[in-house]
């Protein structure tokens, strides 16, 4: 009897022996954030594209996954994250912080084009021009001794604002604005030969829905260049 006892306690202990041991190999799970779809590169995520779930992670893993949705939001990925994946902090980034070609795509609807203009205080409305904002664009022409101004372009759409210096009294030196190829010829044209000036439209007056192509210039290819005489018939009343 005293045999069997003995027995029985070394299986009760090497069973002990081995439930420690197994319960020791296991991680406690974690919430992460998690790829819903195929995420491209230079596209900011939203909401839709990402899920949680939780996985084993041991303990002493480096932090390095996403706890909440919220966290991820906007980013940019820096590589392609395939749907299922774990979001890692090494694979995004905010749009600020990714760099070269790895940044945003600027949101530039199908058909268009993205032009930078310059600008200063007096020109662009006192610095008060900002990203997302509608401006209308006025030219003035002197030809044959003759000054004439007319408002060549209504709602472009501002996406970005050029940086600005240091300095305390310093305004921005750039507008980058959306606008067909065509628009673009015809700005860049204005630009060399007369002088433009900014007028920020009211945001009541903002048409910011989503821009079908223009018609009349729907892709870049349709851009076919700008002579003086060009522009002397598109707007008559300048010359």
């Amino acid at each position: 009897m005293l045999g069997i006892l003995l027995a029985l306690l070394v299986i009760v202990a090497f069973v002990l022996v081995a439930l420690n041991a197994s319960q020791a190999g296991i991680s406690p799970t974690q919430t992460v954030v998690v790829a819903n779809a195929n995420l491209q590169p230079r596209i900011p995520i939203t909401s839709a594209d990402l899920t949680t779930r939780s996985i084993p992670i041991p303990s002493s893993y480096p932090k390095v996954y996403f706890a909440k949705v919220s966290d991820v939001l906007g980013m940019v990925p820096l590589v392609t994250i395939a749907t299922g994946q774990v979001v890692s902090s090494n694979d995004v980034a905010k749009p600020n912080q990714a760099l070269g070609s790895q940044s945003e795509y600027l949101p530039i609807p199908q058909g268009y084009v993205a032009l930078t203009i310059p600008t200063s205080e007096q020109q662009g409305v006192a610095d008060y021009i900002q990203p997302g904002d509608y401006i209308s664009v006025i030219a003035t022409v002197t030809s044959g001794g003759r000054v004439a101004v007319k408002t060549i372009f209504t709602q472009l759409h501002v996406i970005k604002v050029g940086t600005q210096s240091t300095s305390a009294n310093s305004s921005a030196s750039s507008l980058t604005v959306v606008v067909t190829q065509c628009q673009a010829e015809i700005i860049t044209w204005f630009l060399t030969y007369a002088a433009l000036k900014y007028s920020l439209e009211s945001y009541h007056d903002y048409a910011p829905g989503s821009q079908a192509p223009d018609p009349k210039c729907p892709s870049v290819g349709d851009a076919k260049g700008v002579t003086l005489q060009v522009i002397q018939a598109a707007f008559p009343t300048l010359f």
